[in-house]
C-alpha cells in the first residue's frame, strides 16, 4: 500500500480506479519551407481554438455557472494577446514551424508568470499553457486524448480550467494532482462540482497507477494506493459515515434557525453569481450574505454595461422572492486583478489600491453600478454594503453619493426600493473605531479573512506561514466581539460572511457575542442550522 498527503480543497471519502492525465504532447523543430503557409495554419489553429473554446464556454455556463465559464473566456483572450501571438509568428517566420513555435513562445511566457510572486500572475501561466496544448493538439492533429471508461479518480500534474470542464464530471469521483493550490482554477470547480480533490499532494505520477485502486479522504488529506483490508474497511465506514450525516441533516430543512433558549440567528449563503442561486435553493439558506458583484467584471476585456449589471442582480433578487440579498460592491484589486481597469503593480496589492479605494476613485465605475443596484432594488429586498472601510469619512462620502444616484435615478422616472446600507468590517482600523462606524449605517458584515490576516499581520496565501496562521486567536475573537456590541448599542444588526461563520467549534462563541446573521457557502447552511438548533445558548 503506498500512502501520501495533499492539502484538500474539498470534503469527501472517493474510492475507485485511478486514471493518470498526462500530457504527451511532445513536439520537435520541423523547419519550414513555405512560411507563409505555415502562418496560415497557425490562424486557422487560432480560429479553431476559439470555436472550442466558445462551446467550452457555454457547456461550462450551463453546467456549472456563468463564474466558472468565465474562467475559460479568459483564455480565449489569450488567443488576441500581441505578445503571445506575436511571439509565435516571429518563430514561424524565423523557420520554425508553427507547432513547435506555439509550445516555445507558450512554454517561455508561462514559465516568466510562474515565476512571480503575485498569486493572479502565477494563474495565467496554467492558462498560458492550457491554450497552448490545445493549439499544439490542433496543428498536430492529435486525438483528444484523455478518457474514463467508468467512475475514477483523476491523477495528475496539475489540471487546467478547460481541461477540467471538458471531463464527464458523471464519471469523476476525486481529483488528486502534484501541483495547484485552494484558491486555484482546479480547486474552484472542484469544490463547485462538489468532488473531493486533493492538491500539493506528494504523489508521484506514474502511468503504471492506471487502473490501480486508490481512496482520496478530502476529510484527512491523505490518500491511499493498493488499499489493504484494514485501510478499505476503515474508509468504506468513513464513507458511509459522511454520506448518512449528510442525509440526517435533512431534517433540519425548512426549519428556523432558533437555538434551544429562543435565540434567532439568520442563516444566509456567500454566491460569486446569479448561476449561484440553485444552490442556495438547494443549501436552504434564508437569504443572501454575499454576493459579489467582481463575477461581473473577470473574464472579459471591458466594463460591463450598467443594464448588464442591473440584468444580474435583477434576476437574483427576483429568484429569492423577498428574502434579503447583501450585494457587496466591486472588491478588485489584491488577488483578483482585470486587465483593463489599468492597474498598475503593487508591491504589497493585500494593502493597497482596492476595494472601496478603487470605487471612491473612479467614481463612473462607481456609479455605473450603484445605479443597477438601485434600480435592481425595486424587484426584491436588497442591502448594499461596502468593503475596505477604515474611516467614517468614507462612509460619509458613500452615502452622499448613494443619495444622488437616487435622486438621479428618481428624476428619470424610474422606480428603486427600500436599500439598507452597510459595510464590511475587514480592516482592524473598521473593528477599532465600529463605535464610531455603527451609527452612519444599517449594519456590518465581519470579513473574518481578511481581518484575520491584517490583524496578525500573516498573509493567508503563503503556505509557510499556515503554522502561525491562528484564525482563533485571542485578537480576532475580542475585535469580534467588540465589533457585535458596538452594532447593538446603534441598533444595527451584524453579521459574518468570512470563512469563521462556518467554523462549527465557534458557533456558540458568535451567538453569545450576540451575531444576527452568519453566511457560508451554501452547502453548510443545513450543518450551521442543525448546530444552532441544538445550541444552549
Amino acid at each position: 500500500m503506498i500512502t501520501g498527503r495533499g492539502r484538500p480543497v474539498y470534503q469527501g471519502v472517493a474510492i475507485g480506479r485511478i486514471y493518470v492525465h498526462t500530457k504527451n504532447q511532445a513536439v520537435s523543430d520541423r523547419k519550414c519551407s513555405d512560411i507563409a503557409k505555415e502562418l496560415e495554419r497557425f490562424q486557422r489553429a487560432k480560429e479553431k481554438a476559439t470555436e472550442e473554446l466558445s462551446a467550452l464556454y457555454e457547456k461550462t455556463a450551463a453546467e456549472i455557472g456563468e463564474e466558472q465559464a468565465a474562467i475559460i473566456e479568459v483564455q480565449s483572450l489569450l488567443l488576441e494577446d500581441l505578445d503571445y501571438i506575436e511571439g509565435i509568428e516571429a518563430m514561424i517566420k524565423s523557420g520554425s514551424d508553427a507547432a513547435f513555435s506555439v509550445h516555445e513562445i507558450g512554454d517561455a511566457q508561462a514559465s516568466v508568470f510562474a515565476s512571480l510572486d503575485d498569486d493572479y500572475m502565477k494563474a495565467r501561466a496554467t492558462d498560458i499553457r492550457d491554450i497552448s496544448d490545445r493549439l499544439v493538439r490542433i496543428l498536430t492533429g492529435a486525438d483528444q486524448g484523455f478518457r474514463m471508461d467508468e467512475p475514477g479518480i483523476i491523477v495528475a500534474e496539475d489540471l487546467t480550467p478547460s481541461e477540467t470542464v471538458s471531463l464527464d464530471k458523471d464519471k469523476i469521483l476525486a481529483f488528486v494532482t502534484r501541483q495547484g493550490s485552494s484558491n486555484s482554477h482546479t480547486a474552484i470547480l472542484a469544490r463547485v462540482m462538489n468532488i473531493p480533490s486533493l492538491v500539493l499532494t506528494d504523489i508521484d505520477i506514474d502511468p503504471t497507477l492506471n487502473g490501480r485502486t486508490m481512496i482520496v479522504d478530502g476529510f484527512a488529506g491523505s490518500y491511499y494506493i493498493d488499499p489493504d483490508d484494514n485501510t478499505m474497511a476503515t474508509m468504506l465506514e468513513k464513507q458511509k459515515k459522511a454520506g448518512e450525516y449528510k442525509a440526517g441533516l435533512e431534517t433540519y430543512r425548512g426549519k428556523e434557525s432558533i437555538t434551544k433558549s429562543g435565540r434567532k440567528v439568520k442563516l444566509f449563503a456567500n454566491i460569486g453569481s446569479p448561476s449561484d442561486i440553485k444552490y442556495v435553493i438547494d443549501g436552504d439558506a434564508e437569504g443572501i450574505g454575499l454576493l459579489r458583484s467582481e463575477f461581473l467584471y473577470l473574464g472579459r476585456d471591458s466594463f460591463p454595461t450598467e443594464d448588464e449589471l442591473f440584468g444580474a442582480y435583477r434576476e437574483v433578487l427576483e429568484a429569492m422572492n423577498g428574502k434579503k440579498v447583501v450585494i457587496r460592491t466591486l472588491d478588485i484589486g489584491a488577488d483578483k486583478k482585470v486587465d483593463y481597469f489599468g492597474l498598475a503593480p503593487e508591491e504589497n496589492p493585500a494593502l493597497g489600491y482596492r476595494g472601496i479605494r478603487i470605487c471612491l476613485t473612479e467614481r463612473e465605475i462607481f456609479r455605473t453600478q450603484l445605479r443597477a443596484i438601485y434600480r435592481a432594488s425595486a424587484y426584491g429586498n436588497a442591502a448594499i454594503m461596502f468593503p475596505m472601510i477604515i474611516s467614517v469619512k468614507e462612509v460619509q462620502e458613500i452615502k452622499a453619493f448613494c443619495r444622488g444616484i437616487e435622486e438621479e435615478l428618481h428624476s428619470e422616472g424610474k422606480q428603486t426600493g427600500a436599500v439598507e446600507l452597510g459595510i464590511m468590517i475587514e480592516t482592524p482600523a473598521a473593528a477599532v473605531i465600529s463605535d464610531l462606524l455603527a451609527p452612519e449605517v444599517d449594519f456590518f458584515s465581519v470579513g473574518t479573512n481578511d481581518l484575520t490576516q491584517y490583524t496578525l499581520a500573516i498573509d493567508r496565501q503563503n503556505e509557510k506561514l499556515d503554522a502561525f496562521y491562528d484564525a482563533h486567536h485571542p485578537a480576532i475573537m475580542r475585535l469580534l466581539e467588540m465589533i457585535a456590541a458596538n452594532a447593538h448599542k446603534a441598533g444595527i444588526w451584524a453579521g459574518i460572511c468570512g470563512e469563521l461563520a462556518g467554523d462549527l467549534s465557534l458557533t456558540d462563541e458568535f451567538l453569545k457575542m450576540g451575531y444576527d446573521e452568519l453566511s457560508v457557502a451554501p452547502s453548510r447552511v443545513l450543518e450551521l442550522r442543525k448546530n444552532v438548533i441544538n445550541s444552549e445558548v
